[in-house]
């Protein structure tokens, strides 16, 4: 411990020649008592004192200090640099020097409480800037991001001319802007770091540049303070009340505190004498004028503390000015702060609109996958199956039971997604055949008995695997986001879902006109009589045509499973948006269930962000414009031509 304590000291003597040099030994015997008995509240300052001294030991001291290894001989307040033995202490002096040793009951331990430590360690920061350590350095770096200081600017621009690692140099150049466009002295060279960094978005940038455009509210009489940086004046009435006027008076001890009612009261009651207060009789005090000029005879005469009466206020206020001026006194640096902040704002106004729009094709593409299966058996069967959203909740439970059996996430997600088409296709097949076949061309049965069996379903659910929502676990390459700056950003898990909503999409057009299956449903969907009399049979087809719906839906809850929670309501959630999607976008139409999806989730996306707060009210508005536009437009975005659209 010894040994590396004297080398970080020899390292430091090497990166700080150039800091004034004073004695740690001598900080530490001046400051013997707070350093005995610290508080974080009063310690702070020794601390600095010792990271300032320019001695090479003080880096060795700090780290003992924070480690714990400090100790303190009573018999003469030295101190040393404390290492255990089997009987007692191994002593360094402050300077690196061996020191021998000493018994256990020579030595005082100390040990600082957390928050002493804490401001060690901040301390110590700008030593391990120049640390052989990446990984040092790198910290030092993020712990001057989070707390940046004054101090810190020298030594790191000390260790920019040193510093190897090509990455760590680049942020050490760029905290070296921040720093600079906060804390140098000079103030062409706060402007020029502000400009450097033109309109980047970074949100550190934001946090550098805020401060410097910070304004207060100020009274003053006369010329404006010599040093204030005026960002604007103030007019009474108009830029902020009377009161508030007042207010800034009496902060500034410009004025005396207003004069409330129940205080005026009391004190004309304390000093009423022979039915007189303050030479007003007490039969004229029943206005508040009377009353003002009584309490103000009584002020003069030193009876009553001072306080303002409304007349005085108004006056007081009259007499003075007010402006806000910016906490920033160099005017240079806040129009460079204001002019980058402005162009910053333009540029995020554009990000967060091109953010709004990655969302919206995000939900679309959701909508879309959770109601391409709908939009077959829906739009394509004509029949209203409000049990789809159960198909997708068996999906997602589908992809949570294979995870209980296949730890490794990508696997067990690939094995989920075929599982799940074929659990609930093998549903979809066993409910068309036992129920929906009886109840063709019957729409208003159909949906009641689709919404019975989904009310089972979901009791079913809850009775094997709970009402508690279950972990459907994404791969680890599809954690995080891809990031493009500090506004847009869009999750890898989003991004699936929209590869996966474009694959579904081409593989139903591929069904639909490359596949004889296809063929055939579409000719059961356009004329299922002419159908028949060429040798398809209607019955199988739409048994595999429901059947297929099915299983999209069952796939859609993996999919959908990954990012929500897993329950037994998770169908609900999306099954309104499903059957809105494909009526919107015009029923029977694989491309208007997509332009449907696209307008629904850009709706949606659009009146969350104009009502943040309140997503079931956005919902409800979006329901609402949906229906209006229905209105205009009954057959949907793209409505079917020929025979079928009549159907």
């Amino acid at each position: 411990m010894r040994a590396l304590l004297l080398s970080l000291a020899a390292l430091l003597s090497l990166a700080f020649p150039a800091l004034a040099q004073q004695s740690v030994a001598d900080i530490l015997a001046a400051n013997r008592d707070q350093i005995e008995k610290p508080s974080r509240q009063t310690i702070g300052p020794v601390i600095d004192q010792l990271a300032a001294s320019g001695d090479p030991a003080a880096a060795a001291v700090l780290t003992a200090w924070e480690a714990k290894q400090l100790g303190l001989r009573d018999s003469d307040g030295a101190f040393f640099i404390i290492e255990k033995t089997d009987d007692g202490w191994l002593l360094t002096a402050p300077d690196g020097s061996a020191a021998g040793t000493a018994p256990k009951g020579d030595i005082k331990e100390l040990k600082p409480n957390a928050g002493v430590r804490g401001l060690i360690a901040t301390a110590l920061v700008q030593f391990t800037l120049s640390d052989p350590d990446p990984a040092k350095r790198l910290a030092a770096l993020e712990s001057i991001a989070k707390d940046p200081k004054a101090d810190a600017l020298v030594p790191l621009r000390a260790a920019l001319d040193t510093e190897t690692d090509p990455v760590l140099k680049t942020q050490k150049q760029r905290l070296e802007r921040l720093l600079t466009l906060r804390f140098d002295p000079d103030s062409a060279a706060r402007v020029a770091a502000i400009e450097s960094f033109g309109a980047e978005l970074g949100l550190d940038l934001r946090a550098a540049l805020n401060p410097l455009v910070a304004t207060t509210r100020i009274a003053y009489a006369g010329d404006l303070p010599a040093g204030s940086n005026l960002a604007r004046t103030l007019t009474p009435g108009s830029d902020l009340t009377e009161v508030e006027a007042y207010d800034l008076l009496v902060a500034a001890n410009m004025a005396p505190a207003r004069l409330t009612v129940e205080e005026a009261r009391k004190a004309l009651v304390a000093n009423l004498k022979d039915g007189m207060v303050g030479g007003v009789a007490l039969a004229d005090l029943n206005t508040q004028a009377a009353r003002d000029t009584a309490y103000t005879a009584l002020e003069t005469a030193g009876i009553v503390p001072a306080a303002a009466t409304d007349a005085e206020v108004t006056a007081a206020v009259a007499a003075h000015r007010f402006a806000e001026v910016y906490a920033e006194p160099d005017p240079a640096v806040t129009s460079a702060a204001a002019a980058a902040l402005s162009g910053i704002t333009i540029k995020v106004g554009t990000m967060q609109a091109a953010d709004l729009a990655l969302d919206a094709i995000s939900l679309a593409s959701i909508y879309f996958l959770a109601a391409i299966g709908l939009a077959i058996t829906f739009g394509v069967m004509r029949v209203i199956n409000m049990a789809h959203g159960e198909f997708i909740m068996l999906g997602a439970y589908t992809g949570y039971v294979v995870q209980q059996f296949i730890p490794n996430h990508t696997v067990s997600i690939l094995v989920a997604l075929p599982l799940a088409f074929a659990v609930t296709f093998a549903a979809g097949v066993a409910m068309e055949r036992l129920v929906i076949r009886h109840l063709y061309k019957r729409p208003l049965e159909t949906l009641l008995a689709t919404f019975g069996i989904s009310i089972a379903l979901q009791q079913i659910a809850k009775n094997v695997f709970g009402t508690q929502a279950r972990p459907l676990t994404a791969p680890s390459w599809l954690d995080g986001a891809l990031t493009f700056n500090d506004v847009v950003s869009i999750s890898y898990i989003r991004i699936a879902i929209f590869v996966l909503a474009l694959v579904f999409l081409l593989f139903f057009l591929w069904l639909m006109k490359r596949t004889r299956l296809g063929l055939e449903v579409r000719a059961v969907t356009q004329n299922p009589s002419m159908a028949a009399s060429m040798g398809i049979n209607p019955d199988r087809i739409n048994m595999l045509t429901f059947g297929l719906g099915s299983g999209i839906a069952g796939i859609a809850g993996v999919a959908i499973g990954l990012f929500a929670k897993v329950t037994s309501e998770l169908g609900s959630d999306y099954i309104v948006q499903s059957f809105m999607t494909v009526v919107v976008g015009g029923v029977g139409n694989i491309w208007g269930t997509l332009a449907g999806a696209f307008l629904i989730g850009t709706f949606q996306k659009g009146i969350e962000w104009l009502n943040p707060s309140n997503t079931l009210a956005a919902q409800t508005y979006m329901i609402l414009l949906i229906i209006l536009f229905i209105q205009f437009r009954p057959r949907g975005i793209i409505a079917l031509k020929g025979r079928a659209a009549g159907d």
